[in-house]
């Protein structure tokens, strides 16, 4: 259960280390962004720590079934820190687990020579896609930024904990209007080490969930440009439809 250290290290106290960085750099042109979804009414607003790390959302999930993600990960930082971009996927093949919502979990993170070894998972109710991501993207980033991860880790949980906004929206899903809602941080905003972030301070990330979805994870992204408008990071993933 390595993956899921990164989501107890999000919602626990963990001591404020240093962020050694790089140098602004140049970034690509920018990309448009995607349309804003629609708004729906919800009586009461979940926090965040709920949608994301709390819920059993494998409940619908039906063991012997595949959860596939697309997966993207670009940059226009100059010499290319972050690599080539990368477009793959990350698959889940669930199967029974003790019981209740325990789902047992096989983990294929990327393929061919992208991949790299990640689960399984025994008996898990939450869906391990949150971790996956979040771990893959603070081990890029921290490398890029010459940081401690955990002081990344400690702005993450902070902003969740205290600095995100959960709205209720409406998304489609396999031809249909359904609820859903879009948890939004900017967890490095005003951090006292901003600087030292080569103009990654305004890293926004936003995780959309349904519990009409199976695994109820529809998708995550984490972007950041610099200030006319160029591509710093763009990393998203997104619940497969049609293969899911």
């Amino acid at each position: 259960m390595k993956c899921f250290v990164i989501a107890a290290t999000l919602l626990a106290v963990a001591p404020a280390l240093a962020v050694e960085a790089a140098p602004p750099a140049p970034a690509a042109s920018p990309v448009a962004p995607a349309a804003a979804p629609e708004k729906a009414n919800a009586s009461a607003i979940p926090s965040a720590a709920d949608l994301l790390f709390e819920q059993p959302q494998l409940k619908n999930a039906a063991a012997g079934t595949t959860l596939t993600y697309d997966y993207l990960r670009r940059s226009g930082i100059a010499k290319g820190p972050f690599g080539p971009p990368l477009d793959d996927t990350i698959k889940l093949t669930l199967e029974p687990g003790k019981g209740g919502d325990g789902r047992n979990i096989g983990v294929e993170m990327f393929s061919g020579t992208n991949r790299f070894p990640a689960g399984p998972f025994e008996d898990m109710p939450g869906n391990p896609v949150i971790p996956l991501f979040l771990e893959n993207h603070l081990t890029n980033l921290a490398r890029v930024l010459q940081a401690n991860p955990r002081y990344l880790k400690l702005a993450i949980r902070k902003g969740l904990r205290d600095g995100a906004t959960v709205t209720p929206i409406k998304v489609d899903y396999k031809g249909r209007t359904v609820d859903a809602w879009q948890v939004v941080t900017k967890p490095f905003a005003g951090d006292a080490l901003a600087q030292r972030m080569r103009g990654m301070d305004n890293m926004t990330y936003t995780f959309v969930t349904s519990p009409e979805v199976p695994g109820e994870i529809i998708s995550i992204e984490a972007q950041s440009k610099n200030t006319e408008g160029g591509e710093l990071l763009e990393e998203r993933l997104s619940y497969d439809q049609k293969a899911g």
